[in-house]
């Protein structure tokens, strides 16, 4: 009853701010300030067809405190680290004149895949492939591009909420937005671009359905690092049966972990003591499942010690060794030991799949987040939305020259047909993969294990592969 209160106060006062406040006319509001939002405020801006229009953007967020990190980098790496394919990274440096700080990101040559229930294994290499980057060194190198293009057509607007979204004229789908925000301004806009993630208010207003499920799965996340820079600088991913954990680098000797598993699983990686969890990755490359489950179910029980933990994992780790034909084969197959968990940067989140109906409808844009969220075994959640802006961006200015409505879904659709496809493919084989690989069931085993061997051998389609996780493939 309380929050039902609460909305209706909210709703009313944005009413009244709504009738009392002038609105103020802009051509395209943005609501979402993180990667997406604002790489589409700095492309708009670029653009040579569309940098006269006024573009608002307005995010709940601290986007001054974001900016510092440009400024005044931390020693220490946040915890929300992505895969930014080729064409993404080229997008924002060469299109929208982003400058990253390279300092802090690290490029990857390739990845090791492997069964942790079999001994099948692919291996994908290319030069740089794929960059590990920090959000933050994203949305802080955006932001830092937008304040060298200030003009009087660009808006940034933080710390506030959107309260109400409606149609200037409530009878007509198609005339202008009128955006009540919770610092008393009122826009009116011919496009409205939601930015603003999973749970979209945007998307909400537009009644456009979004349809996925959870997978009763968390993503548990750290910082690692390890005993001496990797020998091959690429990622590491092993399928386990609770899910795939991947061990990504990142600059110099340190690496990123993501731990795809079960939700209890999940509350025990982040409960137990740093030391604990940095044996337990080191041991979830190079043992069986059933040395796993008898470690989770010993520090469940708190039967097992530290040191014993160590001892129990250097013998059973010891004897893999032993059976490798050549030593020199321990770098090739296996990531480079990790000796230390950073404990503050542990965290996790809830894996879900979502994808809109459709991402357009008449004055209203979808893009990232807000559209699809997907599984992170592939990374390219993050490029997903890069895409989606790159293609919107297109389709705006095709409108533009043609005297089109940019708000008209005559303007958008080209963005809608050209992405959707796309990504609803790009999700689906993840949502298979992860529903393959989180199985031990025999006959699923035998099937997925015989399929990555012959990948493995098949050239041509390993190309592919490595195109699609470069981001050159559509």
């Amino acid at each position: 009853m309380r929050s039902a209160r609460l909305f209706k106060s909210r709703w009313i006062l944005s009413r009244a701010l709504a009738s009392s406040v002038l609105p103020k006319k802009t051509d395209i509001f943005i609501v979402g300030g993180g990667p997406a939002g604002l790489t589409l405020a700095a492309a708009i801006r670029t653009s040579p067809h569309l940098s006269g229009l006024n573009t608002t953007l307005v995010d709940a967020g601290d986007l001054k405190k974001t900016a510092q990190f440009y400024k005044n980098p931390p020693e220490g790496y946040s915890n929300r680290v992505i895969s930014l394919t080729t064409q993404s990274k080229k997008f924002l440096e060469q299109r929208v004149g982003v400058q990253l700080l390279q300092d802090r990101l690290q490029a990857f040559d390739g990845l090791y895949v492997s069964d942790g229930c079999t001994d099948a294994q692919l291996e994908l290499e290319k030069n740089s492939m794929g960059f590990m980057i920090e959000i933050l060194n994203i949305q802080s190198s955006l932001l830092d591009r937008l304040s060298k293009l200030q003009a009087p057509t660009l808006n940034l607007i933080d710390q506030t909420k959107v309260l109400n979204i409606e149609y200037v004229d409530p009878a007509d789908p198609q005339s202008w937005l009128k955006v009540s925000l919770s610092n008393g301004e009122v826009f009116e806009t011919r496009l409205l671009v939601g930015c603003d993630g999973f749970n979209s208010p945007v998307r909400k207003f537009s009644k456009i359905e979004s349809r996925g499920w959870f997978y009763n799965r968390f993503g548990v996340v750290a910082n690692l690092k390890l005993d001496f820079p990797p020998f091959k600088v690429r990622g590491w991913q092993r399928f386990l049966p609770t899910g795939p954990i991947a061990h990504l680098p990142m600059p110099d000797d340190h690496a990123t972990l993501v731990w795809s598993t079960t939700e209890p699983l999940s509350r025990l990686l982040l409960s137990i003591e740093p030391q604990q969890l940095t044996l337990l990755i080191n041991a979830a490359f190079v043992l069986d499942d059933v040395d796993m489950q008898y470690y989770y179910k010993q520090l469940e029980q708190g039967t097992i010690t530290t040191e014993e933990l160590q001892e129990d994992i250097a013998h059973r780790t010891e004897s893999k060794y032993a059976k490798l034909e050549d030593d020199s084969l321990i770098d090739e197959i296996y990531p480079p030991i990790v000796s230390e968990v950073e404990g503050s940067s542990r965290a996790r989140f809830p894996l879900k799949l979502s994808h809109a109906d459709s991402y357009i409808t008449d004055r209203i844009a979808l893009v990232g987040d807000a559209a699809h969220t997907t599984h992170p075994l592939a990374g390219q959640g993050l490029n997903l939305g890069q895409g989606d802006v790159e293609s919107l961006v297109k389709a705006l200015e095709t409108a533009s020259q043609r005297g089109l409505d940019l708000g008209s879904v005559l303007a958008l659709e080209p963005y809608w047909a050209e992405r959707y496809p796309y990504n609803n493919m790009l999700l689906g084989v993840v949502d298979k993969l992860h529903k393959i690989y989180s199985t031990d069931f025999g006959p699923i085993v035998a099937a997925r294990s015989m399929g990555l061997k012959v990948l493995q051998r098949l050239q041509p389609i390993k190309n592919f592969m490595i195109q699609s996780v470069s981001g050159k493939v559509k």
